[in-house]
C-alpha cells in the first residue's frame, strides 16, 4: 500500500533543478534485496490511465521478475526529456514517447497496455453534449499531452475543430483542471476517471468518453535506446511485469478496484464506475498494432508540424515484446 509517508519530492541526482519541482515518487520500491535492479518509471498523473503501475508494484509483478521499480510523476514533457538524457529508464507517456522519437531524440516505444484512451470530456451544467461546445474554453493538462490529443479527438468526433472554434489553454495537474472547471475558467476539461465519477457527483456532465469515439494505443511502455541496447532482458522483464498487470485488471474486478482506491486515493463507488467503464480497453498481450502506431504518429505529425513520412520504426521497437510474449506463452497478433 502507498502511504502518505511514502510520498516525497525528489530531485538530487537528476540533473535538473525543475526536476523537484515536478516529480512526486508515488511508493516506495518492493524487492530491496542485492538482486533487484534499481529502476525509475514515470507516468504523468495517478489514475486508471496507469493503473497498471500501480497494479504491477502493489501486487508484485515487479519483484516477481527481479526489478526494484520507482513509480515517478511528472509531466510529460520534462518527463521525455528525462527518458532522453537518462535521468529515468522508462515512461507511460505512450504517445509522448513517440513524439520524442519523431523529432530525433532517443528513445522508442517498446509495449502497449491500452487500446483506447480513458480520458472524458467533463463539462460545466449548462453543456450536455460536445457540439454545445463552440466557441468555448477548453481546459488541457500541458500542450502536446495525450489528453491534449484525446480532447481534441472527441471534439472533432462532435464536429467542432477545437484548434479554430475554441480556446485550449494548459492548466495542469487533473486537481488544477477541477478546480478551473468549478470557477468557469474552463467550459470543458479533459480527465481521466475517477475524476469523471467525482465531477459527475458535483453536477458536471460527461459529454464524451474517449474510448467510445476512436481505438488507438494510449498507456504503454517506452524506453531509451542505451536501455535497449545495454539491458535488453530488463526491458523484457518489465514487459512481462506489464502485461501481468493488464490481466490481474482484466481477470480480478475486485483486486483491481481495490488497487485503484488506493492508487488513486479513491472511494469504492467511484473506483467500482471507473472499473467498470474501462477495464475492457486494457490489453492482455501488450501488442501494438501497425494501425494503431500510424494513428499516434499522425496526431505526433500534425501537433508537433512534421510533414515528412515518420517510419513506425523510427518510432517503436518489437523484439523484448517478441520475447516477452513467447515467455508467457502467447501468440503474437
Amino acid at each position: 500500500m502507498i502511504s502518505r509517508s511514502d510520498i516525497r519530492f525528489r530531485g538530487r541526482g537528476l540533473g535538473m533543478k525543475r526536476f523537484a519541482l515536478v516529480c512526486v515518487l508515488l511508493g516506495i520500491s518492493f524487492g530491496q534485496g542485492a538482486a533487484a535492479e534499481k529502476i525509475k518509471l514515470s507516468i504523468s498523473s495517478i489514475d486508471v490511465s496507469f493503473l497498471n503501475a500501480g497494479i504491477a508494484q502493489q501486487r508484485g509483478f515487479f519483484k516477481d521478475e527481479g526489478l526494484d521499480v520507482e513509480v515517478i510523476r511528472m509531466i510529460a514533457n520534462v518527463s521525455i526529456n528525462a527518458l532522453a538524457s537518462g535521468d529515468i529508464d522508462y515512461s507511460m507517456v505512450f504517445a509522448s514517447v513517440i513524439r520524442g522519437a519523431m523529432v530525433g531524440l532517443p528513445m522508442r516505444v517498446v509495449a502497449n497496455f491500452m487500446d483506447s484512451s480513458t480520458h472524458v470530456l467533463l463539462a460545466r451544467p449548462q453543456f450536455k453534449s460536445v457540439k454545445e461546445l463552440k466557441g468555448r474554453t477548453l481546459g488541457v493538462s500541458t500542450f502536446g499531452a495525450t489528453a491534449e490529443v484525446a480532447a481534441k479527438m472527441m471534439i472533432r468526433q462532435g464536429g467542432i475543430d477545437p484548434d479554430k472554434e475554441m480556446k485550449v489553454v494548459p492548466l495542469g495537474s487533473t486537481g488544477a483542471r477541477f478546480a478551473a472547471l468549478k470557477e468557469g475558467i474552463a467550459d470543458v476539461v479533459v480527465l481521466s476517471p475517477p475524476a469523471d465519477s467525482e465531477g459527475v457527483k458535483q453536477g458536471f456532465n460527461v459529454v464524451a468518453r474517449a474510448h467510445e469515439a476512436f481505438q488507438m494505443p494510449f498507456s504503454g511502455l517506452g524506453t531509451n535506446l542505451k536501455r535497449l541496447k545495454e539491458r535488453p532482458d530488463e526491458v523484457k522483464r518489465m514487459i512481462k511485469a506489464f502485461i501481468r498487470s493488464s490481466r490481474y485488471v482484466r481477470q480480478n474486478r475486485e483486486g483491481a478496484v481495490q488497487t485503484l482506491m488506493k492508487w488513486s486515493r479513491t472511494d469504492r463507488e467511484s473506483a467500482e464506475a471507473t472499473y467498470d467503464s474501462t477495464w475492457k480497453i486494457f490489453t492482455e498481450d501488450g501488442n501494438m498494432s501497425q494501425d494503431g502506431l500510424k494513428l499516434v504518429i499522425d496526431q505526433g505529425r500534425e501537433s508537433s508540424k512534421i510533414t515528412r513520412a515518420v517510419a513506425i520504426s523510427e518510432v517503436a521497437e518489437f523484439g523484448p515484446l517478441r520475447e516477452a510474449q513467447k515467455e508467457l506463452g502467447i501468440k503474437p497478433r
